[in-house]
């Protein structure tokens, strides 16, 4: 298909990618696999409550959101030799568990399938590219602050909240990062994971019961059932979460970090993606922003792709044991992983600032920074979308003359 980003003439082979390979790029992938398998994990595990889900029900769609997306990672993140990231829409899930209380489980996995046969005829369309194009950069950029703000708030409130465990971690950080000759042998990502991990276990903050109950998951067939109201109040915000807010803050995260990324070949993986989650009552895949955020967050840009690629290793092993993995994460303290996180975003948040409001689009660009901050949900769709919006619309009324600018 022409619409589709051709690939590099040559896909590295295994000797190079080890050699691409190293340190930073294994720290930075698994903590793109920590951080998907912890708080969103927990958003499952609450909707999947809300809903009355069985326990296999459950770890199925654990196997559907981990092992399908790592296949695709490896496989995109390989062919076009960029991070490419998928994982699944948390905006998304979090819409889903309402649904659940008057729908029908079938019903939500039939919207599941509609929302995949959409994002794959988009991407096939080659749509996506040219709307993200006419979205101007600074104002893709606020809402992607918007998004990542509550990470380094989260950081500042969880280091003042917890001294014992972030005073030791961010110094550990600030270390590594200060002494470049340290921070080569232990990226300062690695080095706070390592000394939060020490300090979790000398205080006793770590169920030592959950290691080595290892179960492999059992995905269970989804039997989708088709209902007008479900495709209503589902397929339309699931389709905008995953094409515009989505895909458009891991793209954005991945040109700022000097990636072209395929836009509509990523599209159309994740309609594909979609699909092969939905079967097993999985929710829709998508380029995740905080995620591919992780993988680009540190090393040098032609070497990230390995990051991804590791990332997605773990992500199929963690399908396939993903009842056991998941008790293991859950069990570390909420503090550890915000801390982890917020480190991660810190460089990512800073270039979304500089971005957004260095020239061009400024006013748009604070609109939609404040509107996605706001998180107002209207018509079932998060403050992400309307954030792209109200800043956009705002750039085409008060600043036209921004657009003219080549």
């Amino acid at each position: 298909m022409k619409i589709l980003e051709p690939m590099p003439s040559t896909v590295p082979g295994v000797g190079e990618v080890l050699r691409d390979f190293g340190p930073a790029y294994a720290a930075s992938g698994f903590l793109g696999l920590v951080f998907a398998a912890s708080g969103p994990t927990a958003i499952i595990l609450s909707v999947g409550a809300m809903g009355g889900l069985s326990s296999d029900q459950i770890a199925s769609w654990f196997f559907g959101v981990f092992f399908v997306n790592g296949l695709i990672t490896i496989t995109l993140s390989w062919l076009y030799r960029q991070p490419l990231g998928v994982y699944w829409t948390i905006p998304g899930t979090v819409l889903v568990g309402p649904a659940l209380t008057h729908l029908s489980f079938a019903e939500v996995v039939g919207a599941f399938y509609v929302t995949g046969l959409i994002i794959l005829a988009v991407g096939a369309s080659g749509w996506v590219r040219r709307a993200m194009q006419a979205v101007p950069m600074p104002i893709i950029m606020a809402m992607v602050a918007g998004v990542f703000l509550k990470f380094g708030l989260d950081l500042v409130k969880t280091v003042r909240g917890d001294i014992a465990l972030g005073l030791p971690m961010t110094a550990a950080f600030l270390l590594l990062s200060a002494v470049p000759n340290l921070g080569r042998r232990v990226p300062p990502l690695l080095g706070a994971l390592l000394v939060g991990a020490i300090v979790i276990v000398g205080l006793g903050r770590f169920d030592a019961s959950t290691v080595g109950s290892f179960q492999v998951a059992h995905p269970v067939l989804a039997h989708p059932a088709w209902s007008a109201n479900a495709m209503l109040e589902l397929v339309i915000p699931l389709a905008i979460t995953v094409l515009v807010v989505q895909n458009g803050q891991g793209f954005a995260v991945l040109a700022q970090a000097g990636h072209a990324a395929p836009v509509n070949a990523s599209t159309v993986a994740c309609g594909i993606g979609s699909l092969a989650a939905a079967s097993v009552g999985a929710i829709s895949s998508c380029v995740t922003g905080p995620t591919n955020a992780l993988l680009v967050s540190t090393g040098e840009p032609r070497r990230h792709y390995t990051a991804a690629i590791w990332m997605g290793l773990l992500a199929t092993v963690f399908g396939l044991l993903s009842p056991a993995f998941t008790r293991l994460l859950l069990a570390a303290p909420r503090e550890y992983i915000a801390l982890v996180a917020g480190f991660a975003m810190l460089r990512v948040l800073q270039a979304a600032f500089v971005t957004a409001f260095r020239d061009r689009f400024s006013l748009g660009a604070l609109v939609c920074f404040l509107v996605t901050v706001a998180d107002v949900t209207v018509l079932n769709v998060g403050g992400a979308f309307w954030g792209l919006v109200a800043g956009l619309a705002i750039s085409r009324l008060l600043e036209r003359p921004d657009f003219r600018v080549a």
